[in-house]
């Protein structure tokens, strides 16, 4: 593994580990805080190296996930500066599951005791997984919004 790839998986890695905190910190009641401010610039740098480290050959599923990501975070930005507090927990939220999605499919690629259940990438344990994950996002999203203890101002 280049040294770059390395940059870019503890880049990544921190900001899925904030991105997890920020989600569950929409929970309960309070305000963006350092760990918010981690997640977005740790998320943005993981698209961004994406794009800059790694060669692109055509529009891949990874290529669409970091444009799609890095809008949501445009959007989330500008949410948190407007103080918008659904639009940024729904932004928010979706950009970590684009981050925890690519972790799943990495996960299945490199580690060896999940990529004996799924070696081509393809195989359903790998969808099955990603749209648990989803439905766990979205419901910790539902929440949130529903508690409104979460508020940006």
């Amino acid at each position: 593994m280049s040294a770059l790839t390395i940059i870019h998986v503890i880049i990544s890695l921190i900001g899925i580990v904030a991105g997890l905190v920020v989600v569950f910190g929409f929970l309960k009641p309070g305000k963006p805080g350092l760990m918010n401010t981690t997640f977005l610039i740790f998320t943005i740098l993981t698209s961004v190296t994406g794009f800059i480290f790694f060669p692109i050959k055509g529009v891949t599923p990874g290529i669409v996930v970091g444009i799609i990501s890095l809008g949501l975070l445009v959007l989330a930005v500008f949410a948190l500066k407007k103080k918008r507090t659904i639009t940024y927990i729904l932004c928010a939220t979706f950009a970590e599951f684009f981050n925890v999605l690519v972790l799943i499919v990495q996960s299945f690629m490199k580690i060896p005791a999940l990529h004996k259940f799924a070696p081509t990438g393809k195989e359903p344990i790998v969808g099955i997984t990603q749209l648990v994950v989803l439905i766990g996002f979205i419901v910790l999203m539902v929440i949130a919004i529903r508690k409104k203890a979460y508020q940006l101002g």
